[in-house]
């Protein structure tokens, strides 16, 4: 797994693609609630500069697992936690918790693998959400 610098718009980035494949597979819905949140903005980056972010997690979970398609579901839990690292600002954290949620909430159902992601979240970083923005970005999506 390629890594990016502490903080880093990318960094953020790929914590939103692991949700967003943390299931096996992205559905119209996810890339729909991240077009209507503004995630890439949300995040400092370009649509075209998320877009590489994905497809760069996205092969590097290919190499991890030697061409089979497992999702992120199947990280290690060192590797998961070295990732979670490189977002260590509270703030930039609950922004990514909150694209997260929203991303894995759009279709009113949390698979397994979202779940774990959920509690591996809680558990990198142990502070409550913003009441006020977990709000905000729900209204968002449900808008």
């Amino acid at each position: 797994m390629r890594s990016y610098p502490i903080n880093s718009p990318e960094a953020a980035a790929r914590l939103v693609a692991m949700a967003l494949v943390a299931d096996g597979h992205y559905a119209t819905a996810e890339i729909r609630a991240l077009d209507r949140l503004s995630a890439p903005s949300r995040l400092g980056l370009a649509p075209e500069a998320f877009k590489l972010v994905m497809d760069h997690f996205c092969e590097d979970l290919l190499l991890a697992s030697h061409g089979e398609w497992m999702g992120s579901a199947a990280i290690d839990s060192a590797t998961r936690r070295r990732l979670f690292a490189e977002v260590q600002d509270p703030a930039l954290g609950a922004e990514v918790r909150a694209l997260c949620e929203a991303v894995m909430l759009c279709d009113s159902h949390l698979a397994d693998g979202e779940t774990e992601l959920l509690d591996d979240m809680a558990r990198a970083w142990p502070m409550p959400l913003n009441p006020t923005h977990r709000t905000s970005s729900m209204e968002q999506l449900a808008a």
